[in-house]
């Protein structure tokens, strides 16, 4: 399997390019969706790719999409490479297990955040106001604590280069309509809770998470990627300890290294350390085995 930062396909006009997908155009309805292995952290891309992240993506998505499909529609088409259109066939190598057909949507404005734990921009939210989203949270909560409950948290999708802000859920409503809000919102949850009770099974705590929706004609549907190591924060639930940030199957290892280096977190990111690179690459792989079952031949 190859590790892929950049991808070129002559055949399909390239659409958009964003942190870690190239997307293509195959028809009116239909794209072509590639997880790359770009890194970004901060909202800035990495000058190195992390080998197979893509793939790890790509395959814990179409795990999870499989798994609450009761729940709500995806935009998936088709996920076996082998019947794509025949003009993607000779970029077989480059596409599998990290490329995947999908029906156009219409993005939502709003990314729904649901946080199970006080980390990240939530803890720094909790410690300056006591709130979170606009919730007024109880005293004393530690860093990484559990939450009484998942909390919704939207916040605005930020351009290529941006940073998202997070935004009142009245402010989100206003953005989606009061109708769509109300359904993401349960949705969200819904998803979130499943997934975390399977987890649980398998030795993860998913800290929080953020889901992404769309509109494939009027019909809400779940799009981009759901409950991976790039939109969530997976815990190993035996060396869980909160009043500190918690080891991790996700890219926070990599944020605490830069953390550590003379970055002002803007373009050009330092560069990344063979050692950094395999680790982050090694527990991306963890997460994925961990939460399916399977081993990636990578």
């Amino acid at each position: 399997m190859q590790v892929v930062s950049h991808t070129s396909i002559a055949e399909y006009p390239l659409v958009a390019r964003g942190k870690v997908r190239d997307i293509y155009e195959i028809d009116a309805d239909t794209l072509l969706m590639v997880a790359t292995d770009r890194m970004s952290a901060f909202d800035v891309i990495m000058s190195s790719p992390i080998p197979y992240k893509g793939v790890v993506l790509n395959m814990i998505t179409q795990f999870w999409m499989d798994k609450v499909k009761h729940r709500i529609s995806n935009h998936l088409k088709e996920t076996d490479v082998a019947r794509f259109p025949a003009p993607l066939q000779k970029y077989a190598d480059q596409l599998e297990g990290r490329a995947v057909l999908v029906r156009k949507a219409k993005p939502l404005t709003v990314e729904c955040i649901v946080r199970g734990y006080l980390s990240g921009t939530g803890w720094k939210d909790y410690q300056a106001t006591g709130k979170l989203s606009g919730h007024t949270l109880p005293e004393g909560l530690l860093e990484s604590g559990k939450l009484p409950e998942p909390i919704f948290s939207p916040s605005t999708k930020a351009e290529l280069g941006s940073h998202d802000q997070n935004i009142s859920e009245d402010e989100a409503a206003k953005l989606v309509g009061e109708a769509i809000y109300a359904t993401v919102r349960e949705t969200s949850l819904g998803i979130f809770k499943e997934g975390c009770d399977y987890a649980a099974s398998r030795g993860i705590i998913i800290a929080d998470t953020k889901f992404e929706f769309g509109l494939v004609g009027d019909r809400l549907t779940l799009i981009d990627e759901v409950m991976t190591p790039d939109s969530s924060r997976f815990w190993p639930a035996d060396q869980y300890r909160p009043g500190k940030g918690q080891p991790s199957f996700d890219k926070q290892y990599l944020r605490d290294w830069l953390l550590t280096q003379p970055w002002n977190m803007a373009p050009p990111p330092p560069a990344l350390p063979e050692e950094v690179i395999r680790e982050t690459s090694a527990r991306y792989l963890q997460a994925y085995e961990i939460i399916t079952g399977k081993t990636l031949a990578v």
